[in-house]
């Protein structure tokens, strides 16, 4: 009788280690769910921050132009000539706006145009601001 315990104990203390395949599924269920939710958020995020960058850097370049004012009593549409490198145009150090300048009668707009994955940042594809301060979109300016 002594025997049939002694088995008894060491069959229920042969458990079975690991998951089971509901446990797993439960599991990556759970993931996807929390990855759907903070993949999308995440986008978004990227997004405002680039945006912030293309921003900075139309104000810094409408300073320049403003320098360049009091320097020459003219606004220049080569970005060149405010040091900017060798074309009509200025990229953003990530790549992600090119930067164009307009000139007529004595001001001047600058354009920040997005590129590559800035292009999805709806409603501000392209930004501008003048040189009496105006700034467009104004939901872009506004976050």
């Amino acid at each position: 009788m002594k025997k049939f315990k002694i088995n008894n104990l060491l069959n229920t203390n042969k458990q079975a280690l690991g998951f089971t395949l509901i446990e797993l599924m439960i599991v990556v269920a759970i993931v996807g769910i929390l990855a759907a939710i903070a993949y999308p958020s995440y986008s978004a995020y990227v997004i405002r921050s680039d945006r912030a960058e293309g921003l900075s850097e139309l104000l810094r370049l409408a300073n320049l132009q403003e320098q360049f004012f009091i320097d020459n009593r003219q606004y220049t549409a080569s970005l060149s000539q405010l040091g900017l490198g060798a074309g009509a145009t200025y990229e953003t150090p990530t790549g992600n706006y090119l930067i164009s300048s307009v000139v007529v009668n004595n001001t001047f707009t600058l354009t920040a145009t997005a590129q590559y994955n800035q292009v999805h940042d709806t409603g501000c594809t392209a930004i501008t601001v003048t040189d009496t301060g105006t700034k467009a979109p104004s939901i872009c300016w506004d976050k």
